[in-house]
């Protein structure tokens, strides 16, 4: 599923901000080799537009200090629906209603798997933790 070391640990490093930052129903969806815009898109909720804009600066900032250069951010100030463009990874973070609305899970619907799902397979592939800024994210 996952195509690199470096995806690989951006992709966890996304979901686990997204995590400790309290973002809900984080799902990660493979996009490698379906379509030219991204390998991964991650798509999380946030539980109000203060939410869904700070999760949106929290996860860029975090990419930024990971050494990822040109992020786009797009949906900010209005944060309903904010994309962040990581070149290789896509994050939708979104308010509930206007994620249900949209509904990009039914898009593509045989790839979508829960955040968790997607950093246990990429532990199964023995990507050494010393190589990761972070861990798995938790699941309480």
């Amino acid at each position: 599923w996952w195509n690199s070391a470096s995806l690989v640990i951006r992709a966890r490093l996304v979901a686990a901000r997204l995590e400790d930052d309290k973002a809900e129903d984080i799902l990660s969806i493979d996009l490698a080799g379906k379509s030219p815009i991204a390998d991964v898109m991650i798509v999380a909720s946030g539980r109000s537009q203060r939410h869904v804009s700070a999760l949106s600066d929290h996860v860029a900032r975090a990419l930024k200090e990971a050494g990822v250069s040109d992020i786009r951010v797009e949906g900010l100030p209005n944060a309903d629906w904010v994309l962040i463009d990581a070149r290789d990874i896509i994050v939708h973070i979104f308010r509930p209603e206007v994620r249900a609305f949209y509904n990009l899970e039914r898009i593509w619907a045989g790839d979508v798997r829960p955040a968790q799902a997607a950093a246990d397979e990429a532990q199964a592939h023995e990507i050494p933790a010393h190589e990761s800024p972070v861990g798995a994210p938790d699941r309480d």
